[in-house]
């Protein structure tokens, strides 16, 4: 066995290591797997053959060739073919020595197999730097994987270089490289390359354009499950309140009165924030009233949406889109609410449309201030999981982050910015919640002897957003307590919430707005006294989940009591002075809470009922759709898979049916031409509660001041003017109105039927030292 040196044509004997690698061509004509040899750049032709196969030595990184009795085989030139199996087995030494070869080969094969690329990359990284070091020059490597060794045979397909080659066979020495890395084969030069079996590697991972990341990531945020959440509760939200996107800028939901006064406050707020923050609070209605703003809920909040827009029909326009936006926010936060607890999607989805959609709402639906609660749920949600609290799970400090709680406390402000029939419960719920939050902390942390992981961020997270939200609420009762003291006849008594307190059977009872139970519940409303705040049924169905819900549930036992609790006491709260007139319920509350004497009608306190209603139903169909996971898993085949998980969607299904509505959309009266060129300050007659909401939201056209207003109370300036009023025009109503600031009088035609103006309408004024005109169906004096 002999070894070449490159440059010099002496030889050396070899190791006995480098013998024993050896991989003769009769141990590749047997069958044995041939691995690929490694070739020096500057090996010499005449020492190697050309047909033999090598295996790396692991000393140098020279070519050994295959010999018989001390002499290479196949030396006789680059087209010789290679020696044949007998030829090889005439000599003992070389049968031997390919045996040995063949057990060596064996045992590499095996630990290539186990140890995988990885390995035979180290492998080849070893020998070539072994063949550095003695050589003074890099040795080119190939590697084969077990499995192609198996597959490649060159002796058995005829012993050919050209087969070996291609089949993934080794490498012949009579490939002699020149300095440049290029083996000249006949005459010819041809590049070497670095690894002959990385065609057969995988394809590295194309690096992908700023077009495809930014595609990737759309797709992303398209399919995650709060977007599908949001989508869906939007379309949802379409085509539950249909059709008042239908003519959004013509038509009201329920009636035009209340939602006139409501697209006016949108109006008025997103006018004079940009226009003059200052007097935000003195609007341009009840002329010459201070703070007239505040006779009502604001929805301050949806400012921002008044920014867009002018007149009465943009008006129009912006309720409408806010009223089908607040049921959408409604879902979407009783839904993350859920979620959040723990409930599963399809659970999570029910606890949504229940609440957004529950029969008594339906009464509600002229009444946007009392829709647009989605923020109580969803801050809810918000502040649960940045203090990482779920009801299934618990405690989990691991889940903590403040930036959630920054946003709850800021969602719970807007949420109060809206109005505080709805928002001053929730209010105190909060500040509730978070007495008993520290209770329990404290309490878990004496009795573990244990501190609780808290930290210090979320307390001053907690600390600066309770501040915001306390901030706010002072801010928006500033006003309403200067109106209580301007006018203290507008406070409610104990009598005027027992005229609203709705009986037990209201419970039970549908308005007249649900499309399943309006017509069959018609006697039953016929004994309210004020069936349209008595009318209290959160849906048949959802009582049903919310029962089962009770006995099969995700949540604990104490869970599922604490909810049952929940429910039942809010149901006293909500029948105000109908439990026992209220004396332990309801009354102490109106006597002794801060602004709670504002709230004149109980019966929405039934918000609450139906939020923790559906929290039970959740838990109860999210236990069912558990269990109909665990079944389908478990079956083979599982072909009822498939309908039984589209069964899960049945009580999702049946609440949004007992949400369907008959809701009319009345057309809204279209501004008289009169209102649009008046200058104020005007009085627009006839003047009533009724007439006035119109006249508030034609004034939207430049919001001029006028005497005209509608809200929760009648201040008696107004009650004043409308009855001096009755006898206009004649010199005590002129005089009267002079010493106002009055400048315009606006009678409309076509509201003089059955009303003194009937007759006086086209009476002369020349004696009165005012004009009159006639401008479209109405007439004008000035003053």
């Amino acid at each position: 066995m002999t070894t070449g040196q490159p440059g010099t044509g002496k030889a050396r004997p070899a190791p006995a290591r480098a013998e024993a690698e050896i991989q003769p061509a009769t141990a590749a004509a047997k069958g044995t797997p041939a691995h690929p040899a490694r070739t020096s750049n500057k090996a010499s032709a005449a020492s190697t053959p050309e047909s033999s196969v090598h295996r790396p030595g692991p000393t140098d990184g020279t070519t050994t060739g295959a010999a018989t009795n001390g002499r290479p085989h196949g030396a006789t030139g680059d087209n010789q073919p290679r020696p044949a199996k007998s030829d090889v087995a005439e000599d003992g030494d070389a049968a031997k020595d390919g045996a040995a070869a063949k057990a060596s080969d064996a045992a590499v094969g095996r630990r290539d197999r186990g140890r995988g690329r990885g390995w035979r990359w180290w492998v080849k990284d070893t020998s070539t730097k072994d063949d550095t070091a003695k050589a003074g020059e890099t040795a080119k490597a190939g590697s084969t994987t077990s499995d192609a060794d198996k597959a490649t045979d060159p002796a058995k397909d005829g012993g050919t270089k050209a087969d070996a080659t291609k089949n993934g066979g080794a490498a012949t020495a009579g490939k002699v490289g020149d300095a440049d890395g290029r083996v000249k084969i006949d005459g010819e030069s041809k590049p070497v390359a670095a690894d002959r079996w990385e065609a057969f590697a995988s394809a590295p991972e194309p690096k992908p354009s700023i077009f495809s990341r930014v595609g990737r990531a759309v797709g992303r945020f398209l399919i995650h499950e709060w977007t599908l959440a949001s989508i869906g509760a939007l379309v949802l939200a379409v085509l539950m309140t249909w059709p008042t996107l239908r003519y959004p800028r013509y038509t009201l939901p329920q009636d035009y009165w209340d939602p006139s006064l409501q697209a006016w406050q949108m109006a008025w707020s997103g006018h004079i924030l940009l226009a003059d923050p200052a007097h935000l609070w003195q609007s341009n209605t009840f002329f010459p009233e201070l703070w007239s703003f505040a006779f009502s809920d604001t929805l301050l909040g949806y400012a921002p949406a008044g920014m867009l827009g002018s007149g009465p029909e943009d008006a129009v326009l912006r309720y409408n889109i806010m009223f089908v936006l607040a049921h959408a926010l409604a879902t979407l936060g009783a839904y993350a609410l859920a979620r959040q607890l723990g409930a599963g999607r399809i659970g999570a989805a029910v606890a949504g449309v229940s609440y957004t959609y529950a029969p008594w709402l339906l009464a509600q639906a002229g009444h946007l201030h009392v829709l647009s609660n989605g923020g109580i749920p969803l801050a809810l949600a918000m502040l649960a999981r940045g203090h990482g609290w779920s009801l299934r799970h618990g405690y989990r400090p691991e889940r903590r982050h403040d930036g959630w709680i920054y946003a709850g406390w800021l969602v719970a402000a807007w949420q109060l910015s809206l109005g505080f029939g709805i928002g001053l419960p929730f209010a105190y719920l909060l500040g509730v919640a978070v007495v008993v939050a520290v209770v329990l902390f404290y309490a878990r942390r004496l009795r573990t002897r244990q501190a609780v992981p808290f930290g210090r961020r979320l307390l001053v997270a907690n600390l600066l957003g309770g501040l915001f939200f306390a901030g706010v609420g002072l801010l928006m009762a500033f006003p309403f307590f200067r109106v209580t003291e301007l006018h203290p006849y507008a406070e409610r008594t104990i009598r005027d919430i027992s005229i609203f307190s709705p009986p037990a059977s209201g419970f039970v009872t549908a308005p007249a707005e649900s499309r399943i139970w309006g017509g069959l519940h018609e006697g039953a409303r016929a004994a309210l006294p004020w069936h349209p705040e008595m009318t209290l049924l959160p849906g048949f169905v959802l009582y049903a989940l919310a029962l089962g819900g009770l006995f099969f549930s995700v949540w604990r036992l104490r869970h599922r009591l604490l909810l049952l609790a929940g429910v039942l006491v809010t149901m006293v709260f909500a029948m105000g002075t109908r439990f026992f007139d209220g004396t332990f319920t309801y009354v102490p509350l109106f006597e002794h809470a801060p602004g709670w004497s504002a709230l004149r009608t109980p019966g929405r306190l039934m918000l609450w009922t139906t939020l923790l209603l559906g929290l039970l139903a959740a838990g109860a169909v999210t236990a069912l759709t558990d269990r109909v996971r665990e079944l389908t898993a478990q079956r083979i085949p599982s072909w009822p898979g498939p309908w039984l998980r589209t069964a899960t969607l049945l009580p999702l299904l049946l609440v949004t049916l007992e949400g369907l509505n008959t809701t009319p959309h009345p057309v809204v009266p279209t501004q008289p031409a009169a209102m649009r060129s008046a200058e104020g300050p005007l009085l627009v007659l006839p003047s009533n509660q009724s007439l006035d909401q119109h006249v508030m939201l034609w004034s939207t056209s430049g919001f001029p001041d006028v005497v005209n207003g509608g809200s929760g109370f009648t201040p008696r300036q107004l009650d004043d003017v409308r009855r001096v009023s009755q006898s206009f025009p004649n010199q005590t109503s002129v005089d009267y109105l002079r010493t106002l600031g009055v400048r315009t009088v606006v009678l409309l035609r076509g509201e003089v039927a059955g009303t003194p103006w009937e007759i006086s309408i086209d009476a002369p004024v020349d004696s009165l030292g005012i004009t009159r005109q006639e401008v479209g169906s109405a007439v004008v004096y000035r003053l």
